[in-house]
């Protein structure tokens, strides 16, 4: 049987582009498996090769030098076979959840490293080579999801036909898209997936909805693949590309679906649709509804208008035959001149407009598309030949672009050592070899894709769309409400006013020519909005608040997805609109690696604001970077809710550890701007504690910062109270630790040119709003243990120390601890919490079901119940303290304090409540007019929620509110006290 180093013998292998990382890795290999690879003359020309280029691969081989030895004297044909065979979903049902992602990760990076090998010594071609690289990705999928359907299965939701199978008969299945739906996956290529489930097929038993379950296995599903762990990662998963991903969930029913493309489905989606298959779950459900879509796909009648829309959707490049002046260093070889995409539509466009007649055009892969339409007549062998000859060299370096560092690129190094290196590792001799031979096929593919369309009219719509002149256009009016704007004439008026220049960012010659080439899609992004004239209104805001337009409408141009991203924020989410508005830049972000990948953990958060800061030169610069750090990070969890990427649990907890970081980098920096004019007190200083949503991590997109200051009162200090600080300007403790807080609230929410970073809620602080806005620690706990109300010890139930000394923080954490272990008279308890609630609802409605917070049986009262659970046990059960309500009710259960049923059903409606705020916050904004809610934002509220429809959603929270308020009553108690007289205030 031929090994890997057999077959390579002789056979041509890139020159290290490194040559002394080479050498380092080779001298790394002496104590491993790898020696033997570097004994023999071809494994050392293999090794100094990958070592040379690829740092990426160069980790695979060192992180697992046993694999790497199989591999280099194996038949990698057999071992790859060997590979997707262990990832049979039978084989890894048992797993839990940590070892599947383990051998998940493992298996990838074994599958990478063989693929490459075989790529580098140019034994497999490239069909070869992305069709493994593909059958991976759907071995993968396949297990992941008949691992989540056994999950769903074993725990009461779904009725499997077949446990054993759980995928066979299942009703839920996964359509591959683009690349992978093609057999056509690169090295790093992100996969692109539709999740649908056929309705007359599940079997579901749980007690929520099939939706709702399969929503919440799309996001393990995405998580189990998409994840960094310290083995890495997976597959980067899409969603994007189901019907109307702005507005619908991650996982829709197969007759929806259908409804949405036979009535709503744009010719883009046609040609993506070209592409799919099925990849896992029932493969007989995924194929009946390939069957049912076949009419939509492969119409056999195109009118005028369908087919200038065919061309449209790649005629944003205008191609010019004879077009020379592209640039290598720096081009991106997927979407730019000559790329890879010209020679996809160059297929696909003529796909759709043919294979409607011809079903020999209706293929999948780019190179046997091409082949079928030389055998229909539609394309002169020459020009096919030469488009496939680009195809693959394009494919060929964009491997090697990827292989490097396993990023997700199509974009080639600007020139220098990069690319130089990048050309080596192609296999040319230097890099204007390497330019030249690129250059030639990418003139080839400009030239024929340039006379493809040369007969094409010059639109990018559905009809000519004409802004010219004082006077509204009917015909394009007309055109412009046929779109999906309400009101044409008003969108008329905006874009007419956009091409005279009245703005600072359309005055420029340049600014107008790329506003008009972009007006087709920008139009048309804007018009598929949840409320269209209210998204060109935004837009015009945008436009008006730019400084200038070059930069922002390239940006738009060259990436028509944030373009798509921006019309879907500027028509749904009015909060993220305004923040981009103001600034614009954040755009700029979208743009930046890992924006739609969840949020890096704290450290890893830390070290990037870190980063941010070397720059600053002082606490002002601090206080500018810190607000434009934050608001990136925050714009970003925004766009993952809007997306349905992220859920309320993900984002609360991403958003707290931005908040806690952003203020644990200026609180130190506000202390020692402040003892730079007043000196220092002896002690460990003060200490930041945070209450409410910040100090349970249930932060959302809007809220404001409850914060407590506590300082160190050191032990054996005489006269401490008298003494002063030893600067220029000497201050005595409780007025300096005062102007130190005042200072750092001031940092924090005062408007720079940076906007605001957070508003600060000092009322939760010993005897509220009229008590000293800083404690030392030794009267704070004397206070609370003597004097303070109820309330305040509820406040202090989602209490945490974020910043200061580390002891300082560990007391006050603990102080917080015994001050809530305090025992107490659970009559009195109950009554203090029935008066507080009477009380609140005298200033707030609690009628209205969309004020999810005060509503009887909303999240106050779910806060409620676990406080009083928590100041009523702690003495006997200290463990049952935690700051989120949820943890609490789940520690109530475990201790038996409350029995299973209510506390898994408060736990499941608190987990609702905290998704419907996060999204009633980004949607609609703090309050919730039913009668102004444009139908798309009911929509996207009923399906955040698992719920239907609107009124289903609105029924669901009555009846989840019900039931919260009647665990409120049996836990706490009826409310039939009579108010007593508080002290402070509770709200």
């Amino acid at each position: 049987m031929p090994t890997l180093l057999s077959l390579l013998a002789g056979r041509p292998l890139p020159e290290p582009g490194d040559t002394s990382q080479a050498e380092l890795h080779l001298s790394q290999c002496a104590e491993s498996e790898l020696a033997e690879i570097a004994a023999d003359a071809t494994g050392l020309r293999l090794l100094k090769s990958v070592f040379g280029n690829s740092p990426f691969l160069a980790r695979c081989l060192l992180r697992d030098p046993a694999f790497a030895r199989q591999l280099a004297f194996s038949d990698p044909e057999s071992l790859f076979s060997t590979l997707i065979q262990e990832l049979h979903p039978k084989a890894l049902i048992d797993l839990d959840e940590s070892a599947l992602m383990q051998r998940l990760r493992i298996a990838r990076r074994r599958a990478a490293l063989l693929i490459a090998l075989c790529d580098i010594g140019g034994l497999w071609p490239l069909e070869r080579l992305t069709g493994a690289l593909s059958r991976f990705a759907d071995a993968a999928v396949r297990v992941t999801v008949s691992h989540l359907l056994y999950r769903c299965g074993t725990g009461g939701e779904l009725e499997l036909p077949d446990p054993s199978d759980p995928q066979r008969d299942s009703g839920f299945f996964v359509l591959a898209l683009g690349k992978l739906g093609a057999y056509e996956l690169n090295y790093s290529s992100d996969i692109d997936l539709i999740l649908l489930y056929d309705q007359a097929k599940v079997r579901y038993v749980g007690r929520r909805s099939a939706q709702e379950c399969f929503v919440r296995l799309a996001r393990n599903l995405v998580r189990i693949l998409q994840d960094a762990t310290p083995d890495g990662y997976v597959c980067r998963v899409d969603l994007r590309l189901r019907p109307d991903p702005a507005s619908t969930p991650l996982v829709m029913s197969a007759l929806a679906a259908e409804t949405y493309y036979e009535g709503m489905g744009q010719n883009w989606e046609r040609a993506a649709m070209i592409k799919a298959r099925v990849s896992a779950g029932d493969e007989t459900a995924g194929k009946q509804f390939l069957l049912q879509l076949r009419p939509f796909v492969w119409r056999k009648h195109l009118d005028f208008y369908a087919i200038q829309d065919i061309h449209s959707i790649k005629r944003q490049i205008h191609a010019v035959k004879g077009y020379r002046s592209v640039a290598v260093a720096g081009h991106n070889i997927k979407l730019g001149r000559g790329g890879i995409r010209e020679i996809e539509f160059f297929a696909q466009t003529q796909q759709l407009i043919w294979g409607g007649r011809n079903p020999d055009l209706r293929t999948r892969a780019t190179l046997d598309s091409l082949e079928g339409l030389v055998a229909f007549g539609r394309t002169r062998r020459d020009v096919a030949d030469d488009l496939a000859a680009a195809y693959r060299h394009l494919r060929h370096v964009e491997h090697r672009l990827q292989m490097m560092e396993d990023h997700q690129t199509q974009t080639l190094p600007q020139a220098g050592p990069e690319l130089d290196r990048l050309a080596k590792f192609c296999g040319h001799s230097d890099t204007n070899d390497f330019e030249i031979t690129l250059l030639e096929h990418m003139a080839k593919v400009e030239d024929h894709y340039a006379e493809l369309f040369e007969e094409a009219p010059d639109l990018g719509g559905p009809s000519n769309l004409v802004f010219t002149g004082t006077e509204d256009d009917p015909g394009t009016v007309q055109s412009l409400q046929q779109m999906g704007f309400p009101d044409g004439s008003l969108v008329s008026g905006f874009v007419r006013d956009w091409h005279r220049g009245r703005y600072r960012a359309t005055r420029s010659a340049r600014a107008r020519e790329l506003l008009t080439e972009l007006m087709p899609r920008l139009l048309q992004a804007l018009a598929g909005t949840a409320d269209a004239d209210l998204a060109i209104r935004r837009f015009d805001d945008f436009l008006q608040a730019l400084p200038a337009g070059v930069q922002i409408f390239s940006l738009l141009y060259s990436n028509p997805g944030l373009l798509d991203l921006v019309a879907e924020i500027m028509g749904g989410a009015p909060l993220l609109a305004d923040r981009l508005s103001r600034r614009p830049a954040l755009l700029e972000s979208v743009l930046t690696a890992g924006f739609f990948e969840p949020v890096p953990q704290r450290q890893a958060l830390k070290e990037d604001i870190e980063h941010q800061l070397e720059q600053a030169l002082d606490f002002e610069e601090a206080l500018d970077a810190v607000r434009r750090w934050t608001k990136d990070r925050q714009f970003q969890i925004g766009v993952r809710l809007l997306r349905g990427t992220a859920d309320g649990e993900e984002a609360g907890a991403a958003l707290s550890d931005i908040a806690d970081i952003a203020l644990g980098q200026l609180f130190p920096r506000a202390i020692a701007e402040f003892e730079r004019q007043h000196g220092k007190l002896p002690g460990r200083g003060m200490a930041l504690v945070a209450l409410g949503k910040l100090g349970s991590r249930e932060m959302t997109v809007t809220s404001d910062l409850d914060l407590i200051f506590i300082y160190d009162i050191p032990a054996g200090v005489e006269h401490w109270d008298t003494a002063l600080s030893d600067g220029p300007k000497p201050l005595a403790p409780i007025q300096y630790y005062a102007r130190i807080a005042q200072r750092f609230i001031n940092a924090i929410s005062a408007m720079t040119g940076e906007g605001g970073l957070f508003e600060v809620d000092m009322r939760l602080r010993p005897s509220g709003a009229s008590g000293p806005i800083a404690s030392g620690l030794q009267p704070f706990e004397k206070y609370q243990t003597e004097e303070a109300w109820t309330w305040e010890h509820m406040a202090l139930t989602r209490a945490r120390a974020i910043c200061g000394d580390p002891g300082l923080v560990a007391d006050c954490d603990a102080m917080l601890k015994r001050i809530l272990a305090v025992p107490r008279d659970a009559g009195k308890l109950a009554t203090d919490i029935l008066d507080m609630r009477r009380r609140m609802a005298q200033q707030y409605r609690i009628d209205n079901p969309w004020d999810l917070k005060h509503v009887r049986g909303g999240q106050v009262d779910l806060d409620f119940i676990a406080q009083y659970l928590q100041l009523r046990h702690a003495h006997d059960h200290p463990e049952i303290l935690a700051r989120d309500s949820g943890r609490v009710l789940e520690r109530a259960r475990d201790l038996a304090l409350l029995d299973d049923n209510t506390a898994d059903q408060l736990i499941a409606i608190g987990r609702l409540w905290r998704q419907l705020q996060q999204m009633i916050r980004l949607l609609v904004g703090e309050k919730v007019e039913e009668a102004r809610l444009r139908e798309p934002t009911r929509r996207h509220l009923a399906q955040s929620g698992g719920a239907d429809d609107f009124d289903a959603l609105k029924d669901l929270i009555k009846r989840r509110a019900a039931a919260v308020h009647a665990a409120y009553q049996a836990i706490i108690g009826p409310e039939t006290q009579k108010t007593t007289t508080a002290k402070g205030d509770a709200t």
